[in-house]
């Protein structure tokens, strides 16, 4: 079975050697979004709640460029450089997916990418 990589238009472009989301038969799976300002390729937002909204977003655009929606979306990992941001990046999460709950996981990670205080990655079904 090929993998087939795609690209967005709409989200930040990667920074490193990857794609933004494999599919594999009816699988996607959607590289880490880190809470890049497409446009400026930099993190403007401050705090971690700014920070979830903003790779959100990014994961959307994805989704939006290939025919998804929120509910596509199957399971996420959520890394958090302190997780002391738990609440706050929770309660964005919670209204960014409504009555959509994705099984997820959210780990505090050493350091990430740029120096951003959250990334979020995501399994979707097509």
């Amino acid at each position: 079975m090929n993998v087939d990589t795609r690209f967005s238009t709409s989200a930040p472009a990667a920074i490193g050697c990857y794609c933004h989301m494999a599919v594999i038969g009816n699988t996607g799976y959607i590289s880490g979004q880190l809470p890049l300002n497409p446009v400026s390729m930099t993190i403007e937002a401050t705090t971690a709640e700014l920070q979830a909204q903003a790779s959100l977003s990014n994961l959307l655009a994805i989704l939006k460029d290939n025919g998804l929606d929120k509910t596509s979306v199957a399971k996420t990992t959520i890394f958090l450089s302190d997780m002391s941001d738990f609440a706050a990046v929770n309660a964005v999460y919670s209204n960014f997916f409504g009555e959509h709950r994705p099984a997820r996981s959210c780990f505090a990670v050493n350091g990430l990418p740029m120096n951003a205080l959250v990334e979020i990655e995501a399994i979707v079904a097509l």
